[in-house]
């Protein structure tokens, strides 16, 4: 990412709009901006595979592990603006897990790239499957989007939920049920 040039666009924005880039508190925001987008777009320099880093482990049984309330931070694609939320992640295994703290980094993997929330939730899905061959995936997200809310509609207690279900959870009704009363709770 190339932070001097986006640090240059940011300053031609604050003109756009009628600020002066040169008073006192806009002064540095340009560099300010382009550094918080390397980190909030630093999800389109990871790899599933560096995320995961190996932490594949081996497990006897068929248990259903599930992660919940997974903080998730994101950008809408359509107005580059921030939605947030929280992301349940389910799956069950056959014979290998994925270490509990590469799925809350898979989530952030794909939360950290312009996107909207129903691609984001079936990323995250798929990806799930792809680190540790499991049954079945089901993934949920409930976020609100500031595109939302402090825009257009202006609705400020709206919550879009979106899901992802593969495998077992696709087929199986009380797989996915289990799934869902095991995040409600």
């Amino acid at each position: 990412m190339n932070t001097e040039k986006i640090a240059s666009l940011v300053r031609e924005i604050i003109k756009e709009i009628g600020e002066d880039p040169n008073r006192e508190g806009l002064i540095k925001t340009p560099e300010r901006v382009a550094k918080a987008y390397e980190h909030m777009f630093k999800g389109y320099t990871q790899s599933l595979d560096e995320v995961i880093n190996g932490a594949i482990f081996t497990q006897k049984g068929d248990n259903m592990v599930v992660v919940k309330n997974i903080e998730l931070y994101s950008m809408c694609e359509h107005h580059m603006l921030p939605f947030f939320g929280k992301c349940h992640v389910g799956y069950i295994s056959q014979g290998k897990v994925v270490g509990v703290s590469k799925i809350a980094r898979i989530v952030d993997m794909y939360a950290r790239r312009m996107q909207i929330q129903e691609n984001l939730t079936e990323q995250i899905a798929r990806a799930v499957m792809d680190a540790c061959e499991p049954e079945g995936v089901g993934v949920v997200i409930e976020a609100q989007h500031m595109c939302m809310m402090m825009r257009g509609v202006e609705k400020q207690n709206s919550v879009m939920v979106t899901s992802s279900v593969l495998g077992s959870f696709r087929s199986a009704a009380a797989t996915r049920n289990e799934f869902l009363d095991l995040i409600r709770k």
